[in-house]
């Protein structure tokens, strides 16, 4: 046995957000947004017509939800304000019933011991602004810079660790190139748009942040997916994941933390005539204004090999007519997600932020297993016994814990997600929770033996395996 032993201080808890958690109760002023929005014109894209207003209920349980947190060993917590929420119209006049609420969610978790890390847009794009563009239009950017200040204004005295964005390449992913978040695009010219609007808004927030003259810390979660090549020694193959990993990872993580993009997107950009639009003091601004700790979200890595099937034209370019995806034939899938589990890639990150990003304070803010039906592991005493998740988390912590012993300035580790919660399309079809939530059951909540197995390890402030 090897006792895998972490600092002092090290942050041990998981990850939500406002939007699919909290749900909509009469009377809280709420206003809509692209999911609220989307499940209106097309309920049948949501997995079993489950949309967005239920969700976790956490709007009138996030009491019952602290304490749950205290008991599956939680010293930290991340979760979002919801921008329509605190800004029904995404702009004017602040919700008061949105600052009641996330002060009281905010006090109740410190008063319990557990630190609140606050995001600040987890795709919850308020529908006037969408109406408008969304990313797309350069007043969104305005209107968020806005709200990210009164957040905090209202919180910061509070709250100390702050996050501009959560996974900022999904809304371009999945919004502009993949059609499975709203507007549903297939639009490479778009898809650059939206993310250099999101890159800045992140600079302009940081500077907002700092100009407060806050004694915390804000940053940028990002979900970095490791680019591995089908052959190490094949130029083209290596090319290919270089190209792969600018477009997915170092889009943002580059201008994030060194306050440049990548050449060669910039390039790719260039080439294809669809550079973004933007004003003179904006590459400046983005410059200035890096941040100061990475949240990282790992889940799977991509794999990828030189360019040999057609490239198809239909839709345009898109970044496959780059690079293909490679089929690993040793690699382990988890069935209900169709996601690769491969725990080195978390290492590798971690080493790679060390090595290549002047080893910036970073913690894991995002890393879990996706697992349907889980109401067949429910053992006689109404307990899910969730072995796949504890073993997940093992061997995942066991590659940040080499990370460190190498040097890497990690310095906590979230799982996605507290309590089962509602995830877009996929709704309520696999859950991540270390608590389960019965749905029939008025939202029951039951912790998992994941969450007593995650106590003890917060308490011994590590494990032996």
């Amino acid at each position: 046995m090897t006792t895998y032993q972490f600092p002092e201080n090290f942050w041990w808890g998981s990850a939500a957000s406002g939007l699919q958690t909290e749900g909509t109760v009469p009377g809280d002023g709420r206003g809509k947004n692209i999911w609220d929005y989307w499940y209106e014109i097309a309920p049948e894209k949501f997995f079993n017509g489950v949309g967005p207003e239920k969700t976790s209920q956490l709007y009138t349980k996030y009491k019952e939800d602290v304490q749950l947190m205290k008991e599956t060993g939680h010293n930290s917590f991340r979760t979002s304000i919801q921008w329509s929420r605190l800004f029904p119209e995404g702009t004017g006049e602040v919700n008061q019933e949105a600052v009641a609420f996330y002060n009281d969610y905010i006090n109740e978790l410190i008063a319990n011991g557990i630190e609140p890390f606050i995001n600040l847009y987890h795709f919850d794009m308020p529908m006037p602004l969408q109406e408008n563009g969304g990313w797309l239009d350069r007043k969104t950017v305005d209107a968020y810079v806005n709200y990210a200040k009164t957040c905090f204004q209202l919180f910061g005295d509070r709250v100390k660790h702050w996050f501009t964005h959560n996974e900022p390449i999904v809304p371009v992913e999945m919004g502009y190139l993949y059609q499975q978040h709203y507007p549903a695009e297939i639009n490479l010219a778009h898809a650059v748009q939206v993310g250099f609007h999101e890159a800045l808004s992140n600079a302009l927030a940081v500077k907002a942040y700092r100009s407060l003259k806050a004694e915390g810390k804000i940053g940028i979660i990002l979900n970095l997916t490791p680019s591995y090549p089908r052959d190490e020694t094949n130029p083209a193959d290596v090319n290919a994941s270089v190209i792969a990993d600018a477009f997915f990872n170092r889009s943002f993580l580059d201008p994030a933390v060194k306050g440049t993009f990548p050449t060669e997107l910039v390039n790719i950009c260039r080439d294809l005539d669809i550079l973004p639009v933007y004003q003179e003091e904006d590459l400046a601004i983005i410059k200035a204004n890096t941040v100061d700790i990475l949240g990282v979200n790992y889940y799977q890595p991509r794999r990828v090999k030189a360019k040999e099937s057609a490239v198809d034209h239909s839709n345009g370019p898109l970044p496959e007519d780059y690079f293909d995806y490679y089929d690993w034939p040793e690699k382990r899938i988890n069935p209900y997600r169709g996601w690769e589990i491969y725990e080195k890639g978390i290492y590798d990150i971690l080493i790679n932020l060390r090595d290549n990003y002047g080893n910036i304070p970073c913690y894991i803010s995002e890393n879990g297993m996706g697992v349907e039906d889980e109401q067949r592991f429910l053992n006689s005493e109404g307990m899910i016994e969730d072995d796949y998740r504890i073993e997940f988390v093992t061997e995942h912590l066991k590659y940040v814990h080499q990370a460190m012993q190498e040097g890497a300035n990690c310095l906590g580790y979230h799982m996605w997600t507290c309590m089962d919660n509602w995830s877009w399309l996929n709704a309520y079809k696999n859950r991540y929770g270390f608590i389960s939530v019965d749905l029939v059951a008025d939202g029951k909540r039951t912790i998992k033996k994941s969450g007593y197995w995650f106590k003890q390890v917060s308490d011994r402030n590590g494990f032996e395996g």
